[in-house]
C-alpha cells in the first residue's frame, strides 16, 4: 500500500499515520530497486507502488552522495547550490507525476506545481545570467569557512551539512505538498483558499524578481563606473550611489535583503497551505521551512559581516533598515558633517601661499 487510509483532513497531517507506517518502505527501497534491475522488472511499477514521500526522500539522500563525490573531485563545494533553483520544483513535479500515474485527484497538486515552475524558471534564469549570483550560490562563503577550518573538520562539514543535509532540505521544502496530496483524496477540488495561496506565491516570486533585478541593475552600473570612472549615461544611480558601493533604492531602501525575505516566505506559505489543507495549526511538514529560515540566519549574518567590512556606510544602513522585516521608512543617507576650519588654520594657509 502506497498511501494511508485516512478518514479526516486532520489525519492527513498526522505524522504517525502518514509517515511512520511507510518507514519500512524506505529501509527496503534500495534492495527493491536492485532486485527489479536484476530481474528485469519494471521500475515504474515499483515507483507507483512506493509512498511518494519515501521515494522523494530516498532520492534526496542519493543526490547527497552524488554532490559529495562531485565536490571532492572538483574541489568545488557549491554542487547543491547549482541545483537549488531546480530541486524543490523537481520534488513537486514528482508528487504531481505520482498522483497522475495512480489516477488520483491532481488539481491542487498541479496548482502547486504551476507556481513552483514559475519560481524555478525565474531563479534559474537569474542564476545563470548572473554567473552564479543568486540565492543558494554560496561558493565564496564555503571558501571563507574552509579557510577557518581544519581540513578534516571541513571534510566532515562537507560530508554532512553541505552535501547531504542541504540536499534533504530541498526535498523537505516540497514535503508540505504531500499533505495537500493526501487531503486532495478527501477534498479534491481547488477552492478559493487554494487560489489565494497560489496568488500569494506568485506575488512573492514577483517581489523576489524585482529585488534581484534592482540588485543586478545596480551592480551592472557599478562595474561600468569602476571601469570608466564615469556614471553610465542611462543609469538611474548617482555618483554618490555608486561610490557608496551597495544599493539603497527600490525595495532595498526598506529592507536589507528583500530577496531573502521573499524566498523564505515562499516556502513558509506552502507549509501554511498544507496546514490549511490538513485543517491543523501546525505539523511536521514545517521542518523544511524552519530549517531554511535557520540556514538563512547564518548566511545573512556572514553576508552582512562581509559587506560591512567592505563599505563604511553600511553600518548606517544597518541602523536604519531592517535586515529581513521591511522598515516603514526608506533609507536616508547620513549627511556628511562639514569640516570646521579654524581662523588660525586659515592664517597659516595664507602665509603658505605667500611663500
Amino acid at each position: 500500500m502506497a498511501l494511508p487510509i485516512l478518514k479526516s483532513l486532520e489525519d492527513c497531517a498526522d505524522y504517525s499515520k502518514v509517515v511512520e507506517p511507510f518507514l519500512s518502505q524506505l529501509y527496503g527501497l534500495p534492495a527493491n530497486v536492485l532486485s527489479n534491475l536484476r530481474n528485469g522488472e519494471s521500475l515504474l511499477d515499483l515507483y507507483a507502488n512506493t509512498n511518494p514521500l519515501v521515494s522523494g526522500f530516498a532520492f534526496s539522500v542519493f543526490l547527497g552522495g552524488i554532490f559529495l563525490i562531485s565536490s571532492e573531485v572538483n574541489r568545488n563545494y557549491s554542487q547543491v547550490d547549482r541545483f537549488w533553483s531546480l530541486l524543490p520544483t523537481f520534488y513537486n513535479a514528482h508528487f504531481a507525476a505520482w498522483v497522475h500515474l495512480n489516477n488520483l485527484p491532481s488539481q491542487r497538486v498541479d496548482l502547486i506545481l504551476l507556481w513552483s515552475v514559475i519560481w524555478s524558471v525565474r531563479l534559474t534564469y537569474n542564476y545563470w545570467r548572473k554567473g552564479g549570483y543568486e540565492i543558494g550560490s554560496e561558493d565564496y562563503r564555503w571558501e571563507i569557512i574552509r579557510g577557518y577550518c581544519h581540513p578534516v573538520i571541513f571534510a566532515i562539514f562537507n560530508a554532512t551539512f553541505i552535501s547531504f543535509i542541504q540536499s534533504i532540505l530541498l526535498f523537505l521544502l516540497a514535503a508540505p505538498t504531500y499533505i495537500v496530496l493526501l487531503a486532495s483524496n478527501i477534498e479534491p477540488n481547488v477552492g478559493m483558499a487554494d487560489l489565494l495561496f497560489a496568488g500569494t506565491e506568485i506575488a512573492l516570486i514577483t517581489s523576489e524578481w524585482f529585488s534581484d533585478q534592482q540588485q543586478w541593475d545596480f551592480q551592472t552600473a557599478k562595474r561600468e563606473y569602476q571601469k570608466t570612472a564615469k556614471v553610465p549615461r542611462d543609469s538611474e544611480y548617482t555618483l554618490e550611489d555608486l561610490n557608496r558601493g551597495f544599493i539603497t533604492s527600490g525595495l532595498w531602501a526598506y529592507c536589507r535583503h528583500p530577496n531573502f525575505t521573499a524566498e523564505q516566505t515562499i516556502w513558509f506559505v506552502l507549509y501554511q497551505w498544507s496546514c490549511y489543507a490538513g485543517n491543523v495549526a501546525y505539523s511536521w511538514a514545517g521542518s523544511g521551512p524552519l530549517f531554511l529560515i535557520m540556514l538563512f540566519q547564518g548566511s545573512t549574518w556572514l553576508t552582512e559581516l562581509i559587506t560591512a567590512g567592505k563599505y563604511p556606510e553600511y553600518k548606517a544602513y544597518q541602523k536604519q533598515v531592517g535586515v529581513l522585516i521591511p522598515s516603514l521608512r526608506p533609507y536616508k543617507a547620513p549627511v556628511a558633517t562639514p569640516k570646521i576650519i579654524r581662523t588660525s588654520d586659515l592664517a597659516k594657509r595664507e602665509k603658505a601661499k605667500q611663500k
